[in-house]
């Protein structure tokens, strides 16, 4: 047997939970540019996370998973059921119901079980949108960089969605109730600058927000001890930095190109200035990742140094523009 929806077109995106609120937007009639969804799921953030359990550093350039969703959905009066189940029959009942009614359904996953990624590196907190499925297989839409319209066994499927770890949930499906009308646009993207640039500048503890990248700038030069293979942890720290659907610049690209939009839809100067200060910023972040992968490439541990200045710099532009859009 096989079911896919019929009329479904994927959405072109390069992250994977915009993309996938994307599908379901576009599905349901609402067409929104991706550079709009990351701005108003206030997705702009910055974590260095490492504990004493993991191998090496995480550098993530986004607000945590689950999140950009629940603040796109406040924004735009979105209803979003979500389900999450430790029983992976009941799962797949959710999701298969929601196919034979013709619904798209997003799915949170761990990307490593999925037969068409593959760099097998464990990610549990990557987002992907179920649209058909058979006997043997699952329909996917994923990001562009992952073709789009994909497919994987429903064996890794299972695997993939009761993966356990960091940033894994229970099984954890999300589906859009009918959306009748949209909220104005500018209010929204007014409370989504404002809110992002408050939550940047003012995090809970001093590995996130700006104070992460200054955190970074410091221990990116003791990076060379804490690692077992540096060769391999600095040189997939630098391609996870700009290409793992972070759409370039570890997000900055994106942030940019919304506040493009903003700029334009609103005609203010401090929204102006921050882009400006964006765009001098995104390349800065290409140089960081490139000064990491070269030091993993060449042993040459004076990169590391370079992007240590780099970041210092890069924190102190990224404060300047978000104070002006706070």
């Amino acid at each position: 047997m096989t079911k896919i929806i019929e009329g479904f077109v994927p959405y072109q995106g390069e992250h994977c939970e915009t993309t996938a609120i994307g599908n379901l937007l576009q599905h349901a009639g609402v067409q929104l540019s991706e550079r709009m969804l990351f701005g108003l799921g206030q997705g702009l953030g910055f974590i260095y996370w490492d504990s004493k359990g993991m191998e090496f550093p995480f550098i993530g350039g986004r607000i945590k998973p689950d999140a950009l969703i629940a603040n796109l959905a406040n924004r735009l009066d979105l209803t979003v059921k979500i389900q999450e189940t430790s029983s992976v029959d009941k799962a797949w009942q959710n999701v298969r119901s929601c196919i034979e009614r013709g619904i798209p359904v997003g799915l949170k996953l761990d990307s490593y079980y999925l037969d068409y990624f593959v760099n097998k590196v464990h990610f549990a907190g990557h987002y992907a949108v179920l649209y058909g499925f058979s006997d043997e297989h699952a329909y996917m839409a994923d990001t562009r960089q992952q073709g789009g319209q994909v497919k994987t066994s429903l064996t890794s499927l299972v695997a993939a969605r009761n993966a356990k770890g960091p940033m894994s949930s229970r099984n954890r499906s999300f589906m859009l109730e009918p959306i009748d009308e949209l909220p104005p646009l500018v209010p929204a993207i007014r409370e989504s600058l404002t809110k992002n640039a408050y939550d940047y500048l003012n995090p809970p503890i001093r590995n996130i927000g700006n104070k992460g990248i200054v955190k970074m700038s410091d221990e990116i030069l003791k990076w060379p001890s804490r690692s077992n293979n540096i060769e391999h942890d600095l040189c997939l720290t630098a391609l996870l930095m700009e290409r793992a659907g972070t759409g370039g610049a570890l997000f900055r690209n994106l942030y940019r190109d919304f506040l493009r939009e903003c700029a334009d839809l609103l005609e203010e100067r401090k929204i102006e200035q921050a882009h400006c200060l964006f765009s001098e910023i995104a390349p800065m972040w290409v140089s960081v990742s490139a000064s990491i992968d070269r030091a993993g490439r060449t042993g040459d541990y004076q990169e590391l140094s370079r992007a240590s200045k780099l970041l210092l710099e890069i924190a102190d532009k990224e404060r300047t523009a978000m104070e002006l859009l706070l």
